[in-house]
């Protein structure tokens, strides 16, 4: 198998369209780039459900595997309403809708550039 190596814009739009085929809400993709250090990116979705939470996340970590791409960590459960998946320069976050509402990440986020929004 070949190592494919993404870029962290590359990585960034690769997991949107991931999410998007398997039917996220609202994604966002922020640059933070300037803004944060640990960072370059921030992905947000929404999940209706913890079953679509948990294929969301599965179905991400598993694309990448095929390219050989791995998260540091992955923080959270389906059941919870909010996971996380760190990628180093990319973070992506599934919500629920009603954890998406409370957190407002993108209200906390507002001065990064709006890459990719999907609705």
């Amino acid at each position: 198998m070949e190592v494919i190596s993404l870029n962290a814009l590359e990585l960034s739009h690769n997991i949107v369209d991931i999410l998007d085929d398997k039917q996220a809400e609202d994604i966002l993709m922020l640059d933070i780039t300037g803004l944060a250090p640990f960072a370059d990116y921030f992905i947000i979705a929404t999940a209706t459900s913890e079953r679509q939470s948990k294929a969301l996340v599965d179905t991400v970590v598993d694309a990448l595997r095929d390219q050989r791409v791995k998260p540091l960590f992955i923080e959270g459960e389906s059941r919870s309403g909010w996971q996380l998946l760190d990628y180093g320069e990319v973070i992506v976050h599934i919500f629920s809708p009603e954890l998406r509402d409370f957190y407002r990440l993108e209200e906390l986020w507002s001065e990064a550039k709006v890459v990719v929004r999907m609705q």
